[in-house]
């Protein structure tokens, strides 16, 4: 069985790559947020006897005083399908599936529009782009000659994406704040692309719609705002294609989109 091999005792799931990705962007904000607070000539903190000992800027002192705010975003993923076996297959127990996760990159444009006065923490954005992404699903036939053999289905694809999103700031401490940011993103699939076609039968709809929520970390500088993101997406649709051409599409009842994306978010 699938489950047995070496390679599953390696595999980690989906809660244990949201714990590291935390972690992970908890190890970026850090020293990232210590290199924000500029020394420079602004607010002084004192020490015994009043003396001088580091002077504090705030960049870009009227950033939210403009309601519109243009920039752009790299985004770093870990993604999967999330599926659910045909009855009929797991009653027969002829195929197990299992899902693997797989890196993607994305690359877009950012806009973000203040709802409100200068100091509403509302903020709608509009952030499309293109992900290129490689979603993999292993499946292990148990009436194969080697019970260890294992198929793997690639579904590579050239996803546009526009997401709506509504973001919830704090106030701003210095050259900092954080914030929280959820929203509808649809997509269209621009290209599929099959190494081998013969090989790779399994497919997926061209269009999907996504829930997204996640938290972030504004970061000012003197010349622009960096944010490091952390994002959650859960597809709302069924993307299998079903067909009676192949074992894999017939072995599957469902496959929805699963993410957790590191965006860094540039603006001026």
């Amino acid at each position: 069985m699938a489950t047995t091999h070496i390679r599953y005792q390696l595999h980690l799931h989906g809660a244990q790559v949201k714990r590291l990705a935390l972690l992970g962007m908890l190890g970026l904000l850090v020293p990232t947020a210590a290199f924000a607070q500029r020394k420079s000539s602004s607010k002084a903190t004192r020490g015994k006897g009043g003396t001088v000992k580091s002077i504090t800027v705030k960049n870009l002192p009227a950033y939210d005083d403009r309601w519109f705010h243009p920039g752009m975003y790299l985004g770093f993923s870990a993604s999967r399908f999330l599926i659910e076996q045909s009855d009929r297959y797991i009653n027969k127990r002829n195929i197990i599936a299992n899902s693997i996760i797989s890196p993607s990159l994305g690359v877009g444009f950012i806009g973000d529009a203040r709802l409100g006065n200068a100091t509403s923490p509302f903020v709608l954005r509009f952030a499309p782009g293109v992900t290129f992404l490689t979603r993999k699903v292993e499946f292990t036939p148990r009436r194969y000659p080697n019970p260890d053999s294992i198929v793997t289905q690639e579904v590579t694809s050239t996803v546009i994406q526009f997401p709506v999103l509504l973001k919830y700031q704090s106030d701003r401490r210095r050259n900092s704040r954080v914030y929280m940011i959820a929203g509808l993103s649809p997509s269209l699939t621009a290209s599929n692309r099959r190494s081998d076609p013969l090989r790779n039968q399994l497919r997926a709809l061209n269009s999907d719609l996504t829930l997204e929520y996640g938290v972030g970390l504004d970061l000012f500088y003197p010349l622009f705002k960096l944010a490091p993101e952390l994002r959650f997406s859960h597809g709302l649709r069924n993307l299998l294609v079903p067909t009676d051409r192949d074992v894999f599409s017939r072995s599957l009842q469902s496959m929805t989109t699963n993410s957790v994306t590191l965006y860094l978010n540039i603006q001026n």
